[in-house]
Formats: structure tokens, sequence, C-alpha cells
């Protein structure tokens, strides 16, 4: 039978590659430590868990589909108006409905080339063409964001932190790189990483998003809140795009257990404190400790580190993976991401910390 005659999907579909999430299993180990996908080795809140407990007794009756209770509870926190905040079912759904929303046949997206996987995916599924732009120093070049910009642009996609090296722009360079594109441009600042950041010079997106009206920001309950396994993501925006996606939406998009699980856990501000600290301490004895060993590290202000490996034989990311997952810890290859010879480790539990720290030296020295 020929592709003629049967259904087919429309341009672009069938030039993406699917998503690949990270791997969680180790053939012959008695014990895993999954740290593959930058989940926090935390969990939930305790609130959260009550909370979405409490929601069981009444699966018959449909969500809010409005999820009321959580953009209150986003706004209350966050201090900012719940008309211009939209739930979703994780971010992930939001940076799909914008591409569905702004970009058809004939349009631009623009990310840079460490940037996430989904961007391509929803850029290419949408009709559009994906514009990849070269990052200086593993970090997003706003000069190179600005300089590929066309009539035919209609999003630039920017991870801030970006995943997975873990580096950020300053506020002052994501200003200059709304400044500098044109008003029908939307920009979108998914920002995943954002309550892990203790910089200064970064701001995850609000104050732009409330004095433009072509930016929105993008944040997830997955990462530091440990409530990836709900689905939980929101957006920011002005008025306009938040009703243009709305239109598009589906109605209950965000279920009740995740709708109470996120307001419990948002308003949950020592358990998100003490997340912090954690991961402050992790981070940087790990990159510490790497580098000791005599690995690269791109600095990063997120929940992972970017290792590299070196170029010898025997030496690179493929061999240190297996070596690794042989002793029960699964890192993520980073391939798709353009980086070969590098593995991206979350933060985990003590243990897993330590664990990785010595096995990487075993490795290297062996």
């Amino acid at each position: 039978m020929s592709s003629s005659d049967r259904p087919q999907p429309k341009p672009g579909v069938m030039e993406i590659s699917a998503y690949v999430p990270g791997r969680e299993t180790a053939e012959g180990v008695a014990k895993v430590h999954k740290l593959s996908s930058n989940e926090t080795p935390l969990g939930p809140s305790p609130k959260a868990i009550e909370a979405m407990q409490a929601v069981t007794n009444h699966l018959e009756l449909y969500p809010d589909g409005a999820a009321n209770a959580l953009r209150d509870a986003i706004a209350e926190i966050h201090g900012l108006n719940p008309a211009n905040i939209l739930c979703s079912n994780g971010s992930d759904e939001l940076l799909g409905l914008l591409a569905h929303v702004y970009l058809g046949a004939g349009d631009e997206a623009i990310f840079t080339e460490h940037g996430f996987l989904v961007y391509r995916i929803q850029t290419l599924a949408n009709g559009a063409t994906p514009i990849v732009v070269k990052e200086k120093d593993a970090r997003a070049d706003v000069d190179a964001i600005l300089a590929a910009v066309t009539e035919r642009t209609k999003i630039v996609f920017l991870a801030n932190p970006n995943n997975p090296t873990g580096t950020y722009l300053p506020v002052d360079e994501v200003r200059r790189l709304q400044t500098g594109l044109p008003p029908h441009v939307l920009l979108v600042i998914d920002a995943a990483y954002a309550e892990y950041v203790r910089r200064n010079d970064y701001e995850a997106g609000v104050e732009l998003v409330s004095s433009c009206q072509n930016v929105v920001m993008t944040r997830t309950f997955s990462k530091i809140y440990g409530l990836a396994a709900l689905r939980i993501g929101w957006m920011y925006g002005p008025a306009h795009v938040v009703d243009a996606i709305n239109r598009v939406r589906g109605p209950f998009n965000v279920n009740a257990m995740a709708i109470a699980a996120g307001a419990a856990a948002i308003r949950d501000r020592e358990y998100l404190a003490k997340a912090v600290a954690f991961n402050d301490e992790w981070l940087n004895w790990l990159t510490k400790e790497f580098e000791q060993i005599g690995l690269e590290v791109t600095p990063s202000v997120g929940n992972f580190l970017l290792i590299h490996f070196p170029e010898t034989d025997g030496k690179g990311a493929a061999a240190a993976d297996a070596f690794l997952a042989s002793r029960g810890f699964v890192l993520r290859r980073v391939t798709a991401y353009g980086f070969p010879n590098a593995l991206r480790m979350s933060v985990g539990t003590e243990e897993a910390n330590r664990g990785v720290v010595a096995a990487l030296r075993e490795f290297m020295n062996g």
C-alpha cells in the first residue's frame, strides 16, 4: 500500500524526533538512583499530599475548569492578578498551546542550539520552521537571537535558566532581547527552574510580562515542588494572550488533585526554603568534587549539572554512563541537546550524590 492510500499527517510532523524522557532503570542492579530527570530528591510538601488525598473522596466530580483555587494561590504568593494566570497540564502543554495559537505554515520560531527539545517539536508540529541560533559559552546569545529575526518570526523561546546547561541570562540581557524584538513577536520565557536561582541579577519574567504586551512566562510544579507526577504548569501573560490560549485549551486540562496539591505546595514556603537550601549545598559540593576529579562542569543555577568528559578512548560520556549504570546511578545522555560527550546529573539524595562522585573517581582513575 502506498502512502497516498492512507491518512497523512500534516507537514512537519514526520520531521519530529519523538521526545525521549530520562532513563529510569539499570539492568542487573538491585538499587537504582534515578538522576536523569531533574526531579527533587525531597519529594513534595506533606501539605500537598494531604490536600491531594482529600480530593479522592470526590473523584466522580469534574475539576474546576478555570483552576481558580490554584490560580488564586499562585497570585497570592507572587503578587499577581489571577486574571493573567493560566494553569495547565504541565508547562509542556502551555508551550504546545502557544505554538498552536501563534505558529503556522510559513512562520518561524527561534530558540538556541541547546534549548529544550519541546520547542523544536511544537514548532514542527504546527507547520512552522525552527530557527536554531548558536549560544556563546553555553549561554543564550541575545545578539545572535536578534540577528535571526525576520518578518516570518512569530515566537522566540528562551529557557532561563536553560536545561541541560544550567546557565542563565541576567535580567538586563532579557530586557535587551525584548526591546530588540518587533512587537508582533512573542517572547516565551520558560522559567521552569526559577525557584532554584540564587543570583541578584536574575528575574524569572514577572516584571517583563507586567510591562510588555509580547512576553509570557511559563512555570512548573514538576521541579522544586516535587509534583511531576501530577503535571502542573502555569503561565503569566498579557490578557490578550491568556484569552487566546483559553479559547483552545481543554476545558478541564488541570485535574482536581493537581489543583489542590499545587495550591497547598506553593503556599508551603518553609518547605520551599528547605528544598532551596538542600539544592544549594549539594550543587556546590558536587561541582567542586567533579572538578577535583578532573572533570569540567558547566556552572549551573538549576538543580542539575552538565558534566563534560575527556575525548580519550574509554573515558568518554558513553563509557561513563555505562559504568555509572552498572553501579545503580542513572544519569542523562544529552547527545540530542548537542553534547555528545557530556552527562547531565540531577542533584540527588546525599547517598546518591556521594555515590556518583565515588564511582566517577573510580572510573577516571581506572
